[in-house]
């Protein structure tokens, strides 16, 4: 699957995509019938090889206060995903990631990706702030 398909596989799917740009797409993700949003990003990269792979992401919290231990223990225990920091508008996130080689991935994997991620990274975005709904 190339990156093209997948935005368009999005698109069909009824995902609400609000970033457009080359090689990243945006997915605005409504989760427990609208009262809870993730943004979920998707981008195009690729390895040393130049072998092209997804990468899901989304944000989860500003790294100000956070305990690294916890962020530490997610990473050893989870199944699906890692945390990582990353820059959003300036400031270090949490962010929760997930790369796959583009050749493996079908229609119902990417989507399963995007909710598997949301889903997680707003569970975790709840505990770290409080129930908060940050992004």
């Amino acid at each position: 699957m190339q990156f093209e398909q997948i935005r368009h596989q999005l698109t069909r799917s009824g995902f609400h995509l609000t970033v457009h740009d080359e090689g990243v797409i945006c997915i605005e993700l409504s989760l427990e019938q609208g009262t809870r949003h993730q943004a979920i990003f998707l981008s195009e990269l690729e390895d040393d090889d130049g072998r092209p792979f997804l990468r899901v992401s989304t944000a989860i919290a500003p790294t100000t206060g956070l305990d690294a231990r916890r962020a530490l223990a997610f990473n050893w225990e989870s199944h699906v995903g890692y945390l990582a920091i990353g820059d959003l508008d300036g400031v270090p996130y949490l962010q929760l990631c997930e790369n796959r080689p583009l050749e493996t991935l079908d229609a119902a994997e990417v989507q399963r990706l995007v909710m598997e991620i949301g889903g997680v990274g707003d569970r975790m975005e709840r505990v770290l702030s409080a129930d908060g709904d940050l992004l």
